[in-house]
């Protein structure tokens, strides 16, 4: 039976939109964005956490969204610059799932077998979408807490 973590990224792990005309940097489909913008939780901290948690027999994955109404080239160019930017901050991770913006995340791993199934994502909609487990919710400033609990 699989035990699986699955991160969001934008407003999750990564602060998009804190980064200084995101929007606008997305419109004109310039990944600076993806690539700048700061960890909001201590990035570190996490790795320590999915460590433990892997060692415990836990997938650890991310799924995140592309940018809306992007052509291909630069949905090629956002995947690379998320890839990079997990790299650089996460490493060890069991899957990355860069999907079309407006995907069910929960499609993204719902044939990788029974189990427990945790999303930790900032946005309320999607949480509540979410009917392969639990979730945590990002928004809290504790939610890296609420994580290593699980170990």
């Amino acid at each position: 039976m699989a035990k699986m973590i699955c991160f969001d990224m934008d407003g999750t792990l990564a602060d998009l939109y804190g980064y200084t005309g995101w929007l606008e940097c997305l419109r004109n489909e310039d990944v600076a964005p993806y690539i700048n913008a700061y960890p909001l939780v201590d990035m570190d901290r996490l790795a320590r956490i999915c460590e433990r948690l892997k060692a415990d027999g836990w997938e650890i994955r991310v799924i995140s969204w592309l940018a809306m109404d992007s052509s291909d080239e630069y949905k090629a160019a956002v995947r690379e610059a998320k890839r990079w930017w997990l790299n650089h901050y996460l490493l060890d991770l069991d899957g990355i799932h860069l999907v079309a913006y407006g995907t069910t995340k929960a499609d993204c791993v719902r044939k990788a077998g029974e189990g427990q199934k945790i999303l930790v994502d900032d946005n309320k909609k999607i949480r509540d979408g979410w009917h392969l487990g639990a979730t945590i919710d990002a928004t809290n400033p504790d939610w890296l807490d609420e994580l290593e609990a699980l170990i």
